[in-house]
């Protein structure tokens, strides 16, 4: 069962694992077709797995940086350039782990970088919690 944030459009996640003692988090992404999510950027070090449709990822400037494909597997350091990122004509279903989490998982930014909210363990604890009640 897909869950969404409010607040977050074309975006929906289900949580696989969120692991304290590990520092890791686990999570299934779903973006839509054709649509973009927040800008953001991550603040642990991650790996993806491309696993229905091709994923877009775009610049700040709204350029399209890279497509990647169905069994894309990337992995990548905390930090980076900021982001947005969406489904081609399908929608998308990534496989994230983030790893060595240490602070925020994602930094939710505006048009001028500037840090609106985060994600970190803590939240994504409380989402899998509230998860967990919502699939019982």
């Amino acid at each position: 069962a897909w869950q969404t944030t409010d607040g977050f459009d074309h975006a929906a996640f289900f949580i696989l694992n969120v692991d304290e003692s590990a520092r890791s988090v686990d999570l299934l992404f779903k973006f839509a077709a054709n649509e973009r999510i927040a800008l953001h950027r991550h603040g642990a070090a991650y790996r993806t797995l491309v696993l229905q449709g091709e994923l877009r990822i775009y610049r700040p400037n709204g350029d399209l940086k890279e497509i990647r494909p169905v069994g894309s597997y990337i992995s990548g350091r905390a930090g980076g350039e900021p982001h947005t990122e969406g489904g081609g004509d399908q929608d998308v279903i990534v496989f994230n782990t983030n790893r060595d989490i240490d602070g925020p998982v994602y930094e939710i930014l505006d048009d001028r970088h500037e840090t609106v909210t985060t994600f970190g363990m803590s939240d994504f604890k409380a989402l899998f919690q509230a998860q967990a009640s919502s699939t019982t």
